[in-house]
């Protein structure tokens, strides 16, 4: 009379979730059965290492080769619990004291007050393999610094590179250095050698390439307007196109948030309020 299936009249209702409760155990092979505590210990402790990063599946194959027996949906469960599946949430894999971007829009009023660098590939046809170019850009007047292009860029070589640029431009008070999350530059020599000098390093937070705009349009123009268009296949070649190009960049290519003109106009134009805050300093 009310429409009602049968099945659906005996029905009784279970209280809670179906199914078996989670296990608060799981077996290791050297350990026997441990607690959920110890397999979140082993995830973060996998996790500590610079160069990992990864979700759930391929933890479980960490795991795995530890010697747990563990299945993908319970790693899952307990990743989910610990908040270790969001990137954000992930404990700090580079040691304590790095700076993150505070403000995302860099409002400057000087040359040299901020300034951005980041390292982009670059495919070396005749070798077959990636080259780096390692860049550095002056936010104010949007002037390329300096650059350095290698098959291989390590700390050392940014440490070198950093001093060579501050030794060249007799940099002012209150410099702030912004990079991404490279290794290169999360390194602690490097790390330890602005604070040396006291410029101050911030880091921008993981993908958001916008807190680091300045330097990663200039890749794209590199990308647009040279990589693109320029047919080239060796080391050399590329290098002599790169040099050619940041003297163009800087003295000949206009820039529109400038006002039409170019990196180097509004340099010159700006420059000596570096010398007014070394005298008022």
């Amino acid at each position: 009379m009310l429409g009602m299936n049968q099945s659906s009249y005996y029905r009784r209702p279970s209280l809670g979730k179906k199914g078996n409760k989670p296990s608060v155990f799981t077996y290791n092979k050297s350990k026997g059965m441990v607690s959920q505590e110890t397999v979140i210990a082993s995830v973060k402790e996998i996790l500590s290492h610079e160069f990992i990063d990864c979700g759930y599946r391929l933890m479980t194959s960490y795991l795995h080769r530890d010697g747990y027996k563990i299945n993908h949906k319970k790693l899952y469960r307990i990743m989910k619990e610990e908040g270790l599946l969001k990137l954000e949430n992930r404990i700090n894999r580079s040691g304590s004291g790095r700076k993150f971007v505070k403000y995302r829009k860099v409002i400057t009023v000087r040359p040299f007050q901020c300034i951005e660098m980041d390292i982009k590939m670059v495919w070396i046809p005749s070798v077959g393999k990636n080259a780096y170019l390692l860049s550095i850009i002056d936010v104010h007047t949007r002037r390329i610094l300096k650059d350095y292009f290698s098959f291989s860029i390590k700390q050392n070589k940014v440490i070198t590179f950093l001093s060579d640029l501050f030794l060249e431009y007799q940099y002012p008070e209150n410099v702030v250095i912004r990079s991404d999350n490279g290794s290169q530059f999360i390194a602690k020599s490097v790390r330890e050698y602005l604070g040396i000098i006291g410029v101050q390093q911030e880091f921008t937070h993981v993908a958001t390439p916008e807190e680091n705009a300045h330097i990663e349009a200039y890749h794209g123009i590199l990308k647009k307007e040279v990589f693109q268009r320029v047919d080239y296949r060796t080391f050399g070649e590329i290098e002599q196109i790169l040099k050619r190009y940041v003297i163009f960049y800087n003295n000949n290519r206009l820039h529109g948030l400038l006002g039409r003109i170019t990196p180097m106009e509004k340099w010159n134009q700006d420059k000596d309020l570096i010398l007014m805050e070394k005298l008022t300093a």
